[in-house]
């Protein structure tokens, strides 16, 4: 790859660029990966009430220019490439009420291209904090919003995804049907006819749900996320980082991208070697992960506060950094 101007640092798998991420697409970037990036994988400012660090817009300021993103990033993708992004819900300024932009958006950028919307997934995550405080914490005439929609996006309705790379464990009453080797087939009284080998072959995991819980919404039933989830959730790659933040007494960027998510549609959607897209990367964990999928990556960022911290990712990695 030749050098950009621009380019904060390098890993053996990617590079990670400062600057304003449509102006670089626009620019020195088109030529280089214009049908070249197998997935786009970001999660881009939401459309909060209140302006935050990140540069989050409002209103039809935002509407319109996550729109304008659609064209550049169809552009970009390989033919199978896919686009996945993650946005949280808006309310309406100073009322109790759910705002249509999150929606408006979504349907903006699918009918401003030639892409269409693949699957929608929720990523449900207990522990953020109640919002809208107003409305959930000091008046409490609201529940705690507790997830955020993922939407998966393609240019053609057969990207490229295998959804056995993603299998879940299997539950302890498949295990147990596998052993036996026998259940009750037939008809069921949804009109389904269960044929009696229909369940009996081990697939080595189940399918994947379009429902994500980071933690468990039953704390008596086993949380079975695919193994590409809960490999990050216990590994130590986000403890290390939040440990050097605290060390160097900064702020981690308040919006980070669940790294279980990331890996989840990394290794879904592509395969090693492909190219991996954030343009709007933060501290850059799509780029950590990424690397360790052994997936080539370009991430950027407008903040350079938030490029410096994600250096920390790479820390202790046996890369290539510059």
């Amino acid at each position: 790859m030749a050098d950009i101007k621009e380019t904060y640092y390098k890993t053996q798998y990617g590079k990670f660029l400062l600057g304003d991420s449509l102006d670089l697409i626009n620019g020195k970037l088109l030529s280089k990966l214009k049908g070249k990036v197998n997935l786009i994988i970001t999660s881009p400012p939401f459309p909060l009430n209140l302006k935050k660090q990140y540069g989050n817009l409002q209103g039809d300021e935002y509407l319109e220019w996550f729109k304008s993103l659609a064209p550049i990033f169809q552009e970009l993708l390989t033919d199978d490439g896919s686009i996945v992004i993650e946005i949280g819900n808006a309310w309406e300024p100073n009322r109790p009420v759910q705002s249509l932009l999150h929606l408006k958006s979504l349907l903006g950028f699918i009918e401003n291209s030639d892409l269409r919307l693949i699957q929608e997934f929720i990523c449900y995550n207990p522990s953020r904090l109640p919002s809208p405080a107003q409305w959930v914490t000091v008046n409490r005439i609201r529940t705690v919003d507790s997830y955020t929609h993922v939407w998966w996006i393609a240019k053609d309705d057969f990207p490229k995804a295998d959804n056995k790379k993603v299998l879940r464990p299997y539950s302890k009453n498949m295990k147990n049907l596998l052993k036996r080797q026998t259940f009750n087939a037939g008809k069921r009284p949804s009109s389904h006819v269960i044929s009696e080998k229909g369940f009996l072959k081990d697939n080595g995991g189940s399918i994947a749900h379009n429902l994500f819980e980071i933690d468990s919404i039953d704390d008596n039933r086993e949380v079975r996320l695919p193994h590409s989830v809960l490999s990050f959730s216990n590994s130590s790659s986000n403890d290390r980082f939040m440990k050097k933040c605290r060390q160097e007494g900064i702020i981690p960027h308040p919006a980070r991208m669940h790294g279980g998510l990331i890996n989840f549609f990394i290794n879904f959607l592509t395969d090693e070697n492909d190219l991996v897209l954030d343009p709007f990367a933060g501290s850059n964990t799509t780029g950590y992960c990424a690397e360790l999928l052994k997936r080539n990556w370009f991430g950027i960022e407008l903040n350079e506060k938030y490029a410096e911290q994600s250096k920390f990712r790479f820390f202790d990695l046996n890369t290539n950094r510059k």
